[in-house]
C-alpha cells in the first residue's frame, strides 16, 4: 500500500470520526439539553367592565392604543347618578334634622322632674333618639353608596397596557360587569415554554435562558418556576370520581410536556411583544445535572 492510500485511509477515518462525534453531540444536544421550539409570550389580561349601568357617552380610547393608569377609557351618562346624589344628600339632611330634634326631646325629658315625666317617657324618648341616630348613619352610608357609582361612571384603566378586543361604541349601553374591552398590562409579559418531562432535570429555577422570537427578536431572561401540574387527557374522572381510563394501543410512549415560567429581564429596542406569538426558548443550565444531584 502506497504512503498516498494510507494518507487517504487515515483522512477518510479521520472524517468519518469527526462525522461520527458531530452526530453524537447534536443527539445529545437534542436530546437532553434544556431547550424547545414550543414557547408561548404570555401576558396578563384585564377584562375591563364597567360597575354600573349606563349609555356611553364618552369613548376616549381606540383598540390597540396605550393607556397609562389612571386614564379615562369609557365614559358612562353621570345624569341619573348625579341626581340620586343629590336625593341622598337631602336624605342626609332630613335625617340629620330628625336626630336633633329626637336629641332635644330627649334632653328635655331628662331635665324634667320625674313628677312631671315618667321613668318610661324618658327611656322611650332615648330609645328613639338612638333610632334617629341609627338611621342618620344609614342615610350617610347610602350617600357614599351613591357618591360612589357617580364615581364608577368614569371607567379608568387599572394598568398600563394596550387596549384590546374593543367591544363598545358611543352610544352603547352598558351594562354592569359586562366586559366591554381588555387590557393587555405592557408590564406583565413572560415566556411559558412547554419542555418535555426528560428534559426538566436540566431545569432549575434561576437557570438563564435565551428566548428567539419568531420575528427575529431575542430576548433574556431566567426560569422563574416550573408548573408542578398537567391535566392528563387520558385519565378524567367519571360521574362515580372513578378513573375513566381509556385503553391506548401506541407502539412509541410521547414525553409529556410540561410549562415552564421564564421572566424576561429585558426586552430590547424595536422587539414588539404580543401574547400569544412563538418562539424557541433555551435554558441554560447554572451547573451540571451530576453536580446538583450531589448537592441535593
Amino acid at each position: 500500500m502506497t504512503i498516498r492510500n494510507l494518507l487517504g485511509f487515515f483522512a477518510t477515518v479521520a472524517i468519518f470520526a469527526v462525522a461520527v462525534l458531530i452526530g453524537r453531540a447534536l443527539w445529545v444536544h437534542y436530546m437532553d439539553e434544556p431547550w424547545t421550539r414550543d414557547g408561548r409570550v404570555r401576558a396578563e389580561v384585564i377584562n375591563i367592565a364597567p360597575d354600573v349601568s349606563g349609555a356611553v357617552v364618552e369613548l376616549p380610547v381606540r383598540d390597540n392604543q396605550l393607556v397609562k393608569k389612571g386614564d379615562l377609557l369609557m365614559q358612562i351618562d353621570p345624569s341619573h347618578y348625579q341626581i340620586a346624589v343629590e336625593q341622598a344628600q337631602a336624605a342626609v339632611a332630613a335625617r340629620k334634622a330628625e336626630l336633633q330634634m329626637r336629641l332635644d326631646d330627649a334632653k328635655r325629658r331628662a331635665d324634667l322632674d320625674s313628677l312631671v315625666v315618667s321613668k318610661e317617657s324618658r327611656e322611650n324618648a332615648s330609645h328613639t333618639a338612638n333610632a334617629a341616630q341609627a338611621q342618620y348613619q344609614q342615610a350617610l352610608a347610602a350617600l357614599d353608596a351613591a357618591k360612589l357609582n357617580l364615581e364608577r361612571t368614569r371607567v379608568v384603566a387599572p394598568v398600563d397596557g394596550y387596549v384590546t378586543n374593543l367591544n363598545v361604541y358611543r352610544g352603547d349601553y352598558a351594562i354592569a360587569g359586562s366586559a366591554k374591552l381588555a387590557i393587555v398590562d405592557s408590564h406583565s409579559f413572560w415566556v411559558y415554554g412547554y419542555f418535555e418531562e426528560t428534559k426538566l432535570p436540566h431545569v432549575q429555577v434561576g437557570d438563564a435562558a435565551e428566548m428567539r422570537l419568531m420575528s427575529g427578536g431575542v430576548l433574556r431572561g431566567h426560569v422563574e418556576s416550573i408548573s408542578r401540574g398537567i391535566y392528563d387527557r387520558d385519565n378524567p374522572e367519571s360521574r362515580e370520581l372513578l378513573a375513566d381510563v381509556n385503553p391506548t394501543f401506541n407502539w412509541v410512549r410521547l414525553a409529556q410536556r410540561v410549562p415552564v415560567r421564564i421572566r424576561i429581564d429585558a426586552v430590547p429596542d424595536g422587539v414588539l411583544l404580543s401574547a400569544g406569538t412563538t418562539c424557541t426558548v433555551v435554558v441554560t443550565p447554572a451547573r451540571q445535572p451530576a453536580l446538583r444531584r450531589a448537592a441535593g
